[in-house]
């Protein structure tokens, strides 16, 4: 051992070592190249060894990190394709247009972001001129995430190239109209611009992950040839500290989807100040990728920088550039030279003598503005390098400075984020700064205008030139309506005969009916099923040898099942998309499904699911988005209720999630008690999201694991449409006597079957006549009146459907679900009769389902104690009756 080997144990301890004298050897001469040269030189050796093994294909684990330089030198990148001049004439026009809608806007407090695309603009016109193809092309073009709060530059290029007018701008953020522009990517908004919702952070890194992903299944399947798409992200390097951004990385390294690209815009500033004011948030993140297995290209420095790196021939700023940390880095370029000099280049000798030869405008030059992600030549170069790369994502990490263009009271500055507009004066700077032929009576302190080139100018038609050969405008959205043939009413009909006396639950009454869905000779083959590693809970590993579980690479192992009939089977060209332990990527999943009918016009049959406390409550931001970008399919919460799930305890049992669906106006969320109530709801579903006229809405459905005889479909007229609707009378009272109280039981999913025993106890223990009412839908009955309340402020006569079902009903009206309270009582208000409801408030609790709902008072006894205290109320019973009844039942 020499003085300098290591003193610590190393895993390479345990590998046998057939030649010590040579490893030796190696050892010694690092070690007099860190005597004799320095440690920086043996660094330096030491990277350059571990790329060479690494380009040769060595099994050895890879650098995580590079020095703070761009991938791609200057000499090694390639001929830029376009006219140079006249992209920066577009790009300075789109910078002034989107300076100017914000600045316009915040006359009447709408507000707006100016600085993210004014960092970014190069990194979306480089793309848009030269990369992005576009929906006319062969496939389905690209799929682009623009960043949430670029959006204005994305409407200022649409008004170049004509796509938008001064209207259109003047009326960004005023949507009440019906013609304004939203203030972020909102398809549902504007569906005929944007394709993905991007704004509420983090969901666009893990959209676009699994978009990329769904490409590949499709053309896995042979539903669609997706070879020519390509998904690209624009995300911010603040942004990155969502959880959402980076969860799926490795899933995309693991897979190899070298056909998604990341661009991370760093800036190096978040909302309120530095990303990592102590630290490097460009090397953080290059580590963090290269980890993850994805290609990393780095552009950070502009071309000034050149002459500063080819005069660092000790490589003294390269490390000083590698231990600023960013919050100094972001002073530098607010400051002038003289601070420069002191402060950076003061750090050593070495720095010094090198800074000697540079004019004060050349350092405030590199230090101020000098990015490579404001450069078209080293973006072009970045984008090239990602497109060639294949097998792995590639992340560009390009760096720019927030607010470039907008003047020294934006550029680098950390409250630009909120800052929402310009004076007179810096419209003037810029205008200057960009070479835009404004005169000066063109400008107006008071309103700035909008500027166009006109439509047949040469920076409009070379625009439109280079988008045709891309494939068409874009960022654009496409619907190519695509009815999917009715199912048979075989699978429909199984349900709706009942179970025998066969118990079953809800959740299994669902997955047959899907299986025997997926066997359909049409539309077989567009169910996507979709399981966060819950199968076997959910009763799906029937599928598995007969759908396949989607794997890129097949089944590579022989599986320790494989001798059983339902054993665990990757395919290909699987179905079952089984995500593992991960709600977010399996919504992710979903939404690349549920709407593909727009992306790639095919449209495809999602149906996720999941515990249902894990839904809603986990990740219903990314159910919002799904809303917005107009998603269709099903969402299945299983094991739901707040008592279905014994000894799982509180977090585990859900009481809420009806509640929280109901406030998504895309989600119809429906609680079945029973299997045929599962088949008219599905058959439904598929009816309006993929029929002729389909609907831009999602379906949620609670089913249970709890077992039950499931009976027929009920004879009779109105049954359907009440199963549809969310209210029908299931079982009507025998009255004991003609004169007996009377009362409605409202009940939804499995609390059905407790509303069912205590009329049966009503009528033996105490007289009382109950009707007994299934209520699919407590959401859909609460839309309704809603909508009849609006017409009635127009002059309408609409009676809710719910006041109309119960109309001339006797009694008062007692409801009961396995949820909160507050579930049911979204109706109360359109129930003219005498309302009360009973529910599982508070929190869940580990123990059987009859002491659980004992504890909640939601079980027969006690509705019959509470619908006894309502009767009494309006003297039909005794008024000791409820009490009697109490001690009875042992409540």
């Amino acid at each position: 051992m020499t003085d300098l080997a290591r003193t610590q144990p190393s895993a390479l301890d345990q590998l046998p070592d057939r030649d010590p004298e040579e490893t030796a050897e190696w050892g010694a001469s690092l070690d007099a190249v860190t005597r004799a040269a320095g440690s920086h030189r043996a660094s330096y050796l030491m990277r350059r060894t571990l790329e060479r093994a690494e380009s040769a294909g060595l099994a050895l684990p890879p650098l995580l990190e590079s020095d703070y330089l761009n991938t791609i030198p200057t000499a090694a990148e390639p001929a830029f394709p376009g006219d140079e001049a006249m992209e920066r004439r577009i790009t300075a026009w789109n910078r002034w247009n989107a300076a100017a809608m914000v600045t316009r806007g915040s006359r009447d407090g709408l507000g707006g972001h100016i600085a993210t695309f004014a960092s970014a603009a190069w990194l979306y016109e480089t793309g848009f001129q030269h990369f992005f193809r576009g929906k006319e092309a062969d496939g389905s073009g690209d799929q682009l995430y623009i960043q949430g709060h670029a959006s204005p530059g994305i409407y200022a290029r649409a008004f170049l190239d004509g796509r938008l007018t001064e209207h259109h701008l003047d009326h960004f953020r005023r949507e009440a109209g019906g013609d304004g522009l939203p203030s972020y990517p909102h398809p549902r908004r504007l569906p005929w611009l944007w394709e993905f919702p991007t704004v509420s952070m983090g969901l666009g890194p893990i959209s676009a992950i699994y978009q990329a992903r769904f490409n590949r299944y499709l053309a896995a399947r042979g539903i669609k040839d997706t070879a020519n798409s390509h998904v690209w992200a624009f995300l911010g390097d603040g942004e990155m500290d969502e959880p959402e951004s980076t969860a799926a990385l490795a899933l995309a390294g693991r897979e190899g989807l070298d056909n998604l690209t990341f661009v991370i815009n760093c800036n190096l500033q978040r909302l309120d100040g530095p990303v990592r004011a102590n630290f490097k948030i460009v090397q953080e993140l290059e580590a963090q990728f290269r980890a993850a297995g994805w290609n990393v290209v780095k552009s950070l420095w502009g071309s000034a920088w050149d002459e500063l790196f080819a005069l660092d021939t000790s490589g003294a700023l390269v490390r000083r550039l590698r231990e600023v940390p960013d919050g100094q880095f972001q002073t530098y370029a607010t400051r002038d030279a003289a601070y420069i000099r002191e402060h950076f280049f003061g750090a050593e000798p070495e720095l010094a003598r090198l800074a000697q030869g540079l004019t004060d405008a050349k350092l405030t030059e590199c230090f101020h503005t000098s990015r490579a992600g404001h450069e078209p030549r080293k973006v072009y170069a970045a984008y090239r390098a990602a497109m060639a790369h294949k097998g792995a994502p590639t992340v560009v990490l390009a760096q720019t400075v927030k607010g470039w263009t907008l003047g020294p009271g934006f550029e680098s500055r950390n409250a630009n984020h909120q800052m929402k507009k310009l004076t007179g004066k810096e419209f003037r700077a810029m205008r200057d700064l960009l070479e835009l032929p404004i005169p000066d009576s063109k400008l107006d302190d008071a309103l700035v205008p909008y500027v166009h080139p006109g439509p047949d100018s040469p920076e409009v038609r070379y625009l439109q030139e280079r988008r045709a050969a891309l494939g068409g405008p874009a960022p654009a959205r496409r619907v190519h309506p695509v009815a999917l043939p009715e199912p048979s009413a075989k699978p429909f009909q199984a349900l709706a005969k009942g179970s025998g006396s066969q118990e079953i639950a809800t959740t299994m009454a669902f997955v047959r009916l899907v299986k025997d869905l997926m066997r359909e000779k049409e539309t077989g083959k567009r169910w996507v099923p979709i399981v966060p590693d819950e199968a076997r809970t959910f009763g799906m590993e029937s599928l598995f040898p007969t759908a396949g579980i989607y794997s890129p690479l097949g089944q590579t192992y022989d599986p320790v099942d494989r001798d059983q009939l339902l054993y665990y089977k990757e395919a290909a060209n699987g179905q079952i998309l089984n995500e593992g332990i991960t709600e977010a990527g399996s919504m992710a999943d979903f939404t690349a499904a549920a709407t593909s009918y727009a992306t790639h016009g095919e449209p495809m049959i999602p149906f996720y699911i999941f515990y249902s406390m894990f839904g809603w409550q986990r990740t219903a931001d990314q159910m919002w988005a799904l809303a917005d970008q107009l998603g269709r399919g099903f969402l299945i919460g299983a094991t739901a209720g707040r008592t279905t799930m014994t000894g799982e305890g509180l977090q585990h049992a859900d009481g809420h999630s009806p509640l929280i669906a109901s406030t998504n106006p895309a989600a119809l969320a429906y609680d079945p008690a029973f299997a045929y109530e599962v088949g008219a709801i599905v058959r439904e579903g598929l009816r309006r999201m993929y029929g002729p006229e389909a609907e831009d809405v999602f379906y949620y459905l609670t089913v249970y694991n709890e077992p039950k005889v499931q009976p027929a479909l009920p004879e009779g007229e109105g049954v359907e449409e009440g199963i549809l609707k969310g209210l029908y009378r299931y079982q009507e009272a025998t009255a004991p006597a003609a004169d007996s109280p009377r009362l409605q039981l409202l009940a939804s999913g499995t609390a059905v079957h407790w509303a069912l025993e205590a009329q049966k106890l009503l009528a033996d223990d105490w007289g009382v006549a109950a009707d007994v009412w299934s209520a699919t839908s407590w959401s859909e009955l609460r839309r309704d009146a809603l909508s009849c309340d609006a017409a009635q402020l127009k002059g309408e006569d609409r009676v809710p459907y719910v006041t109309r079902a119960l109309a001339g009903a006797p009694g008062p009206v007692l409801a009961v679900s396995d949820w909160m309270r507050a579930v049911p009582d979204q109706i109360s208000q359109w129930v003219e009769q005498d309302w009360y409801s009973l529910g599982t408030d508070g929190f869940g609790l580990s123990d059987t389902r009859e002491a659980a709902r004992r504890h909640f008072g939601v079980d027969a006894p006690a509705i019959v104690v509470a619908a006894l205290s309502r009767l009494a109320r309006q003297g039909a019973v005794r008024a000791t009756a409820p009490k009697e009844a109490a001690e009875r039942y042992g409540i």
